[in-house]
């Protein structure tokens, strides 16, 4: 499974590594890619992965999610 995360407030590389650091440790969540110039982190996962933890994950990356897509 795939989903998109829009995710306001990511500049730099230490944002890309923050973001993934946070949102591999949510459970089921086998791959997580940062997009800086689209602003968006997409996961893979083996099973539905709860929205509202990724998006607990990246506020504790000091970042906030603003929109989902599958």
């Amino acid at each position: 499974m795939t989903t998109t995360y829009d995710v306001a407030g990511m500049t730099c590389g230490h944002c890309v590594a923050s973001i993934t650091k946070e949102v591999v440790k949510v459970e089921g969540v086998q791959l997580v890619k940062v997009d800086l110039e689209t602003g968006r982190v997409t996961i893979t996962s083996d099973m539905p992965v709860d929205s509202a933890l990724v998006a607990a994950a990246v506020d504790e990356a000091g970042y906030a999610v603003t929109g989902v897509s599958s």
